[in-house]
């Protein structure tokens, strides 16, 4: 028994199926994104007091990150009995991110045609038909940004999160071919990780924890990576309910300092992965019941559409008051406009997951299985009994 609790051994045994720290922490991370972009529009100057919302930004990582994790949780028992099927994969990944992805692509649309008939001042550059062909296919941010593709900002990580899922086999390779030596794993995704930090500060002057449209899949890519050896990593740890829980606890007060302090945004996101580590062993020890509660889950599910709704939502609140006011959309908020423009959101993002993100999802993966059958062993995890993913 090692110390603190923790018995490593060659194999542990596998996750449960579902692993509700995973969902519920995804919530905490999307409204974390959204106080940082809140926070760019009001008059407090929360980076002389503290540098959370400022960090808050890089949930974007932890997203990252997760991904690999989940993904890795959700096809190991495929991935290790060599049956994956490609094309359901893939159908899968389109069933998760594009019925949201397009009914905010729509409501952008409808927003600039509206501006445009009302004769809206706006910097039409940034709503250009190049830019919108991007977006609409999630290809922006894998090359630098000679088109500008600004028709919703934050969809720039769903062109990232594309990429690796189509290169998701080479990634799967790497984690199977040293699912046994986690630690070269980790490594391996660290050097990946200075290496292509490197890259990025030479040829664009900033660090690749910055790069989002402009070459954002040298951002994903080492991160992904490091999330799925992370999960290689879980595979090998038994931990205690005290363990788990000291843990999360543990590396959240950790990660919130680092933080706080305004350590380097590339320090907080590899001190993201323990945490995210620590969450899914919470399930692993049974000791995940307090982050279990149906509310939780429910607005980790609804965390994607609150991710990608809630930048239409500020531009289309300024642009109204402008109209209405004859201001410039430069505006700096009012507190009342802040709680009020959250509450839109979180009304715009449950809407767009329960009516549209969710029963598509299901009709969308419903066909796919219709047409590539599922195996007959049901015990593999397969899109339609795996863990929500991310």
């Amino acid at each position: 028994m090692a110390a603190g609790g923790l018995e490593r051994k060659a194999d542990a045994g596998a996750f449960p199926a579902n692993l509700p720290g995973l969902t519920s922490v995804r919530f905490v991370l999307a409204l974390g994104v959204v106080l940082f972009h809140y926070q760019l529009q009001w008059r407090w100057d929360a980076m002389a007091v503290t540098g959370l919302l400022d960090r808050a930004r890089l949930g974007v990582d932890v997203f990252f990150i997760l991904s690999g994790f989940v993904l890795t949780h959700a096809y190991r028992a495929a991935l290790e009995a060599g049956t994956i099927h490609y094309p359901r994969f893939l159908a899968a990944r389109i069933a998760r991110i594009y019925p949201a992805h397009l009914a905010v692509l729509a409501l952008v649309v409808l927003m600039v045609l509206a501006a445009r008939a009302l004769g809206v001042e706006f910097d039409q550059d940034l709503y250009n038909p190049a830019g919108f062909v991007m977006t609409l296919l999630l290809v922006q941010s894998w090359a630098p940004d000679w088109i500008t593709a600004e028709w919703n900002g934050p969809s720039w990580s769903l062109s990232a999160e594309w990429f690796v899922y189509l290169l998701f086999p080479v990634f799967a390779w790497i984690g199977l071919r040293l699912r046994d030596r986690p630690g070269l794993l980790l490594l391996l995704s660290g050097v990946l990780f200075v290496a292509l930090d490197v890259l990025y500060r030479r040829l664009f002057g900033d660090t690749v924890v910055h790069a989002e449209a402009r070459m954002g899949i040298l951002r994903i890519i080492p991160e992904f990576l490091y999330g799925i050896a992370l999960y290689r990593l879980g595979q090998k740890l038994r931990p205690s309910a005290r363990w788990a829980i000291a843990a999360s606890v543990g590396f959240a007060a950790l990660l919130l300092l680092a933080m706080h302090f305004k350590v380097d945004d590339r320090l907080v996101v590899v001190a993201a992965g323990p945490l995210v580590l620590s969450l899914a062993m919470l399930s692993k020890a049974g000791a995940d019941q307090a982050l279990a509660r149906p509310w939780m889950i429910n607005s980790g599910e609804a965390s994607y559409a609150l991710y990608l709704v809630h930048f239409p939502v500020l531009i289309a609140w300024k642009g109204l008051h402008s109209i209405l006011t004859g201001r410039t959309s430069a505006y700096v908020l009012d507190w009342w406009e802040v709680g009020a423009l959250l509450v839109l959101t979180l009304a715009a993002a449950f809407a767009i997951h329960y009516l549209v993100e969710a029963p598509a999802r299901s009709w969308l993966r419903s066909r796919a299985e219709a047409i590539w059958p599922l195996p007959s062993e049901r015990g593999k995890m397969e899109p339609g009994s795996q863990p929500p993913d991310v």
